[in-house]
């Protein structure tokens, strides 16, 4: 099993905190959001990680010499990162999904139990985590389901077909890694597609029925987006933290 987390982005709602640092790179409780996510997966077992780099790209490098992680973590760099959207940067690692991995938004965070759970869900070739709450806004990453079958996923789906939404976080299996990335070469051959969402293929292979998702509901996971989000996420790091207190490793990514 092998990580692959998107963070090229700059994250310019969190300006000016990230007018020379990128969003990966923000310090939550002493650590980058990205060490924090590398521990994560760490604890899960996934120990190659591949990182996809954009703005500020030295400086995630550099934070990754100095915390000794040149052994496990990979980086590769998305150079259309100012003019593209994520999609653009899975098909920059595109050579890392050739077996199973997890991909993974780099602005999400989440508690060890959300991975542990996702491995140890009903194998799929596609698993997309979901999680459920009472409302939903514009800005939320949109789900309709039937059953645990992924039907639409989508900011703009309306809120009567609405189950759920996505945390930024999937798991591919035997033959999915091989058919997202052809999906996603399919899909950049329309110019449009460069401004495109990785989860605008993604709904289109649940329109053939081939994504599933996983519930996470009950557990605890946050989106750092905005200002707002860097305060929650400090609080359920602390949390997270206090309640491995005294685990090795946990304060030396």
């Amino acid at each position: 099993m092998k990580g692959i987390i998107l963070s090229a982005g700059q994250g310019r709602r969190l300006l000016p905190m990230t007018a020379d640092t990128p969003k990966c790179a923000l310090r939550i409780q002493g650590q980058s959001i990205l060490e924090w996510q590398l521990h994560q997966l760490t604890e899960c077992g996934i120990d190659r990680v591949t990182v996809v780099l954009g703005f500020g790209a030295n400086e995630v490098e550099l934070l990754l010499a100095a915390r000794n992680q040149s052994n496990q973590v990979r980086t590769v760099y998305n150079p259309f990162f100012p003019v593209t959207d994520n999609l653009v940067s899975c098909w920059v690692a595109g050579a890392d999904m050739n077996e199973d991995f997890i991909l993974l938004n780099g602005d999400t965070l989440f508690e060890t139990e959300v991975l542990k759970r996702l491995l140890d869900a009903p194998s799929q070739q596609v698993t997309l985590v979901t999680d459920h709450k009472s409302a939903y806004d514009a800005d939320d990453m949109k789900v309709t389901l039937d059953g645990e079958r992924l039907v639409r996923v989508g900011k703009d789906l309306p809120l009567g077909q609405t189950d759920g939404e996505s945390i930024g976080m999937l798991l591919f299996r035997g033959e999915g890694p091989a058919l997202f990335f052809a999906a996603v070469e399919r899909a950049l051959r329309n110019p449009q597609a460069l401004k495109q969402w990785y989860l605008s293929v993604i709904d289109k292979m649940a329109q053939l029925g081939l994504v599933w998702t996983l519930s996470i509901q009950g557990l605890q996971w946050v989106e750092v987006d905005c200002p707002a989000d860097l305060d929650q996420a400090d609080k359920l790091v602390a949390k997270w933290r206090a309640s491995t207190e005294g685990v090795v490793g946990i304060g030396s990514i």
